[in-house]
């Protein structure tokens, strides 16, 4: 072990979280991990290390941490307050954290979940093939104060480079595809679903985030449930009230109420990151427009350690640099400054 980082104050629902567990779907247990498996992939890009590294994962706020030896940490997902000793830190980027120094994250200014990561990740212990908790199967739980977390083996871990801020944090346009009950859905139903301005209502969590609207509810043609079947992340449930769930990571494996849509894997982020009251709307794409989508995520994914940047960059080494504006305005020298 090289050292550990301290949980001074944590916000209400923090907890570890990697890319979750197969192969347990069959035993009723979802794959689980975390809610914006982007976000991960971003904090290996900016950290240069693998993407199945355990992070803290912070809905709605964050806390307070102190590393007892020195380490890197990098920030991503939601954006929030972050200061190291009271020096305030962009989002999306990489920091040395000194030992002894306090990493402040406060509350979440966009988005709702954000992700603090460090050089080796978290060396929790291997529960099932996992170090990320899964909450609702009450495998691990909440990180509260007092927490001490063990630090992985570092590699050659970078500070202070940043990467651009993707666009999933206030809502948006979430492509879906007909899922297995969407014909029991009349045709006048589902162009309605698709053409509603949806809300992300505040009943959300990990395993399933309500969707709020202002007219009449959605209801298949024969009744308000079905034999219970196997379903997976992204069903989009409709309940006996007329109101669409979006089933999310640490969704049960069987239900019992129709599904009208689900949403594709790489919009899910999308979802897990609209705060309260973010419009949403459903977009349908045919299956192999899916498949595109996703080959096409994938490979952006892949391209992320080439989109890190500097967050001081040497002016040697910006190719552009003459196209920069470095005054804001010129003056002669023979003007008098004292006569404006």
């Amino acid at each position: 072990m090289s050292g550990y980082l301290k949980v001074l104050t944590a916000g209400p629902a923090m907890s570890l979280q990697d890319m979750g567990r197969s192969g347990y779907f069959a035993h009723g247990l979802t794959r689980g991990g975390a809610a914006d498996t982007l976000a991960l992939h971003e904090g290996a890009a900016l950290l240069g290390q693998s993407a199945d590294l355990a992070a803290i994962e912070m809905v709605g706020m964050g806390g307070t941490f102190e590393a007892s030896a020195d380490t890197v940490v990098a920030l991503t997902g939601a954006v929030m307050t972050a200061s190291i000793d009271g020096a305030p830190l962009v989002w999306n980027a990489s920091y040395a954290l000194p030992a002894g120094a306090k990493l402040t994250i406060g509350g979440a200014q966009s988005g709702a979940c954000g992700y603090l990561h460090v050089a080796g990740g978290f060396d929790a212990p291997v529960n099932m093939g996992a170090r990320g908790s899964h909450l609702k199967a009450g495998i691990g739980g909440l990180l509260k104060a007092g927490d001490d977390l063990p630090l992985g083996a570092a590699g050659n871990c970078r500070p202070g480079y940043r990467l651009p801020i993707a666009d999933r944090l206030s809502g948006g346009t979430v492509r879906v595809v007909e899922s297995a009950q969407t014909n029991e859905f009349s045709r006048d139903t589902i162009e309605r679903f698709s053409n509603t301005e949806f809300r992300r209502d505040a009943r959300g969590n990990r395993q399933g985030v309500r969707m709020d609207q202002d007219g009449e509810g959605f209801f298949a043609n024969d009744g308000l449930s079905i034999v219970s079947e196997v379903i997976v992340t992204g069903d989009i449930q409709v309940t006996g009230d007329g109101a669409p769930y979006v089933l999310m990571c640490e969704s049960q494996t069987t239900g019992g109420y129709p599904r009208i849509a689900t949403v594709i894997p790489s919009d899910l982020p999308l979802v897990a990151q609209a705060p309260v009251g973010a419009p949403l709307r459903f977009e349908f794409v045919s299956h192999e427009e899916a498949r595109a989508l996703e080959s096409r995520a994938r490979a952006e994914i892949r391209t992320l350690p080439g989109q890190t940047e500097p967050l001081v960059r040497d002016p040697h080494d910006i190719a552009d640099l003459l196209s920069y504006q470095l005054i804001s305005g010129a003056v002669s020298a023979l003007a008098d400054p004292f006569n404006t």
